[in-house]
C-alpha cells in the first residue's frame, strides 16, 4: 500500500465512527449533556446528509452532472467534523489561541483526506470538497456552541489514547457501507428504477463512502 492508501483509512467509517461516539460519552462523563446532544445531532445530520444524497444518486440519477456530483464525500465529511472539534476540545483550557490552533489543525488533516480521495481517484472534486466543507461547517457549529458553555474540567487522556487505541481497527476490511447504501436505494426505488440503478451501479462504486 502506498502512503496515501493507508492514510484515507483514518476516515474509515469502522475507525471514525468509534472516535466520534468516543468524543460523544467523554462530554456525557464530563456532564456536558448539552454539548453531547449537539454533538451527537450536528454529526448524525451530517451522516444523514452524506447517506440521503448517495442514495438519491443510486436510486434515481439525482446528482450533479455537470461537476460529477454523485453525493458528499463521507470521509471528507466525518474527517472534517470530527478532527477539528476534537482538537479544540483537547486545546480547550489552554485559551483562544491554542483552541483555534486545535481547530486549524484539526481541518489541516481534514483537507489532507479530502486530497487522499482524490489522489486515490475514489471521488470527483464536486464530492470530496463539498464533503469537507460540510463537515467544516458542522464543526463549526459545534465549536461556537461550545465557545457559549464552560470550560470543560474532566481529563482529556481519553480523547488522546482512545483514537490510539483504535489504530488496529485500521488493519480490518474496511465497513461495506456503499453496499448498504445500494441496497436500501434498491428497496426505496423499486423495480420501475432497478434497470437504471443497474446501469448506474455499472461504475466502480465500492470504494464511493
Amino acid at each position: 500500500m502506498d502512503f496515501w492508501t493507508v492514510f484515507t483509512k483514518l476516515a474509515d467509517t469502522n475507525f471514525s465512527l468509534p472516535v466520534a461516539l468516543l468524543l460523544a460519552v467523554w462530554l456525557a462523563f464530563a456532564r456536558e449533556w448539552r454539548l453531547a446532544f449537539w454533538w451527537c445531532a450536528l454529526f448524525g445530520f451530517g451522516l444523514f446528509l452524506v447517506t440521503a444524497t448517495k442514495v438519491a444518486y443510486v436510486g434515481w440519477g439525482i446528482g450533479i452532472a455537470s461537476v460529477d456530483f454523485r453525493g458528499f464525500s463521507g470521509h471528507a465529511m466525518r474527517a472534517a467534523t470530527i478532527a477539528p472539534a476534537l482538537g479544540y476540545l483537547l486545546l480547550q483550557r489552554w485559551g483562544m489561541h491554542m483552541r483555534r490552533s486545535g481547530f486549524l489543525l484539526g481541518a489541516a488533516f481534514a483537507i489532507a483526506i479530502c486530497i487522499s480521495r482524490l489522489i486515490l481517484a475514489v471521488h470527483s472534486v464536486s464530492e470530496a470538497v463539498s464533503g469537507l466543507l460540510l463537515g467544516l461547517l458542522l464543526s463549526l457549529i459545534f465549536v461556537m456552541i461550545c465557545e457559549r458553555s464552560r470550560l470543560i474540567q474532566l481529563t482529556r487522556i481519553a480523547l488522546v489514547l482512545g483514537p490510539i487505541f483504535l489504530l488496529p481497527v485500521l488493519l480490518a476490511k474496511p465497513a461495506p457501507t456503499q453496499g448498504w447504501i445500494e441496497e436500501v436505494a434498491m428497496h426505496l426505488a423499486g423495480d420501475q428504477q432497478r434497470e437504471g440503478i443497474r446501469r448506474r451501479l455499472g461504475k466502480p462504486l465500492s470504494d464511493r463512502n
